[in-house]
């Protein structure tokens, strides 16, 4: 178990191609999968792996994130020593206050008395196993480790991410962007392993040189000087950075074989707990293919669909390849297709609503159809 590591979840992720469902909340509290958050994938990670000191480093939009993260009860965190602590970025400008934020909290880093750092952001969505990734990290004698997985399908998925650029013996010789050109590549999912003394030298060099604005740039721009290898992960993985790619994670779940390694594969996934009833389904409705979370009232057709908690959806509506978060009511006769809706939203009786499997259509907060 990981008790010589603390973690640190940097939650300044780029929200340019997922603004619409990040305008009220940071992403890493977007609902996710019925009942999750996408930040609950991450947090689990790292308690399964026995890490117990996790800093959380987020911007100002905190009211959903601290209603669902609370004191960290729910990943065994809501501890005398140790535990869960969040740190606010302060600047709306949050990327370019990363490094800010770590210095104005080194206090934090020198008072905990884990001798390594695993740094993450949230949306990279995966079941890992951070004991094996550690355990090469200390053995391998690297400065620094970074975690990549060898994805076939660059082409269309995680479009942006940084992919490295690896030799013989998997050290990083040099890093790039994801632009869609070639079908596989090395993709970084951006969680680094070092000693805690490297990575406050990091955030002192960052200040002290003006040139970097986060320690993921910081260590990019000089793998010459460090000795940094990459840890390959093998399991299912996809990046939350993007409409198209929060879509496609969530139906990715309807596949029984990737919804068991997600959820189960390291260890099980950890949540807020609801304590819904049980949903109700009417003698006329049709379910297929779905994932129905607790609390709902179901009296229509749902196909290939994921309903978040206390949805009601009424006899004779349609919804089919949709996902539809909690609190939400589809009123009589209307008929969803590849549709994403926010939380509290009601659609009127008799709306047909229509997006594309590869362009879903989504329906915003405080966006009513009269």
């Amino acid at each position: 178990m990981l008790k010589d590591y603390m973690g640190i979840l940097m939650l300044n992720e780029n929200e340019d191609r997922i603004r619409r469902l990040t305008k009220t909340r940071p992403l890493a509290s977007i609902p996710f999968g019925g009942r999750y958050r996408i930040i609950d994938f991450v947090l689990s990670n790292m308690v399964n792996s026995g890490i117990t000191n996790i800093g959380i480093f987020t911007d100002g939009k905190t009211r959903s994130l601290m209603d669902h993260i609370g004191s960290g009860k729910p990943w065994d965190l809501d501890r005398k020593i140790n535990g869960l602590f969040v740190f606010n970025l302060g600047d709306p400008n949050y990327y370019m206050s990363e490094i800010n934020a770590l210095k104005n909290n080194l206090e934090y880093f020198y008072k905990s008395k884990e001798k390594y750092v695993l740094f993450s952001p949230s949306y990279m969505v995966c079941n890992i196993d951070y004991k094996a990734a550690a355990s090469y990290h200390e053995a391998s004698g690297a400065d620094i480790t970074v975690i990549y997985k060898n994805i076939e399908d660059s082409k269309k998925s995680f479009i942006n991410c940084d992919v490295l650029n690896l030799d013989k013996n998997n050290r990083v010789l040099s890093v790039g962007k994801n632009i869609g050109i070639n079908s596989a590549g090395n993709l970084s999912m951006e969680m680094f392993l070092m000693k805690k003394e490297r990575f406050v030298d990091l955030i002192l060099e960052c200040i002290k040189t003006g040139y970097y604005s986060s320690i993921e740039e910081v260590i990019y721009k000089n793998v010459s000087e460090f000795n940094v290898n990459a840890y390959e992960f093998k399991g299912y993985l996809s990046c939350i950075n993007s409409i198209n790619a929060y879509y496609k994670s969530n139906m990715d779940l309807l596949d029984l074989n990737i919804n068991k390694e997600l959820f189960f594969a390291n260890g099980p996934i950890f949540t807020k707990s609801q304590d819904e009833s049980p949903t109700k389904y009417s003698e006329n409705c049709k379910v297929s293919h779905s994932l129905i979370a607790n609390g709902c009232i179901i009296k229509g057709s749902v196909d290939n669909s994921i309903i978040f908690r206390r949805v009601k959806i009424d006899e004779g509506v349609e919804i089919k390849n949709c996902i539809i978060m909690q609190n939400c009511h589809i009123k009589a006769g209307a008929k969803l297709t590849n549709i994403i809706i926010d939380k509290n939203i009601v659609i009127e009786e008799g709306k047909e609503l229509k997006g594309d499997l590869d362009i879903p259509l989504v329906v915003e907060k405080k966006a009513i159809f009269e």
